[in-house]
Formats: C-alpha cells, structure tokens, sequence
C-alpha cells in the first residue's frame, strides 16, 4: 500500500488497493499575493493505518494557486483509482471542486485537477481553518515551511543576480 513513513520527498503510494478510501488535507500558503509560495497535503487512509506527507513551492505564485497545486498534488499521490474525500480550507477549492461556482481563472490548474480527479470518486468538504483539526494544521505548517522556503529560494536568486551584475560592474537598474 505505501510505507508507514511521513516523507515530504516523495508521493508515496497510497492508493494501491482497489478503491481505498483515502482522505486528503491540503492547504497553501503565499508570502504576498502574488510572491512566494508553498502548498501542503496530509493524506491518510480512511482507517488512519497510513499516513503521508507532501509539500513544494513556487518562487512567484498566488494563494489560489498554492490551494489547487496542493489537490492536484494530494490526488497525484494516488496511484490506484481511490475514494478521495479532500479536506480544505479554501472555499475556493472546494466550492469550484464540487461545481458549486463557476472557474473563471487558473483554469489549466483546473484542468490539471479535474483530470487528476476523473480517475478517483472525488468530493471536497471545507474545514474551517486553524480552527484544530490536526491534519489541517499539520497541511498549513507545510504549507507555510515551502512558502518560505520559496521566499529564501527567492532571495538567495536575488543575490547572487546583484553580486554577478556588480562582478559586471552593472546595476540593477542598468
């Protein structure tokens, strides 16, 4: 099924029964709107035998855009067709996810997910927000931790572009 490790490195393989029910925290985070970003999934077997956790970021990214990246990502994780209940946050996300609003941006994330979603039973059930739901939370610190890492990802870029133009002898409104 997948290993008993939370690994933030790798998907995992959570999905390998046939219909395993399977729930997934996600969440995304964004240091500015638009900036640096992260987003964060906890999946979990329905029965919690399993556990895994994923994150990333993007180094310029909007929040809407870290919520999608974290289902797209959460549902990735899955190599079998499961039932998926996705927990969130983001009435953005769920309320787009179950068709409840019309998509009017972001629209290739949203062709991303719903290809993603075609091969599971998929339903979105918003969570209020750091409101103590442990996997929630436990999605918004990753969350939070890729988005500054993105940040410092970002100013390291930064740097080392002003240390080659001063090697140049240029600046940076050259």
């Amino acid at each position: 099924m997948c290993d008993d490790n939370s690994s933030r490195a790798s998907a995992g393989d959570l999905g390998e029964c046939q219909m395993n029910q399977v729930i997934v925290y996600t969440d995304g985070s964004c240091r500015g709107n638009p900036g640096p970003g992260g987003w964060g999934v906890v999946l979990l077997t329905k029965d919690r035998s399993r556990r895994k956790e994923l994150s990333g970021s993007s180094p310029h990214t909007t929040n809407n855009e870290m919520e999608l990246r974290a289902a797209i990502e959460g549902l990735r994780a899955l190599k079998n067709p499961c039932k998926v209940e996705v927990r969130s946050d983001s009435r953005y996300l769920v309320d787009a996810g179950n068709k409840k609003n019309r998509i009017k941006s972001h629209r290739e994330l949203w062709q991303e997910l719903f290809k993603l979603k075609a091969r599971h039973e998929v339903w979105f059930v918003w969570l209020k927000g750091h409101n103590g739901h442990p996997e929630n939370e436990q999605a918004d610190e990753l969350a939070k931790e890729a988005a500054l890492d993105a940040d410092l990802d970002a100013a390291y870029d930064e740097q080392l572009e002003d240390e080659r133009l001063d090697a140049l002898g240029a600046t940076a409104s050259d």
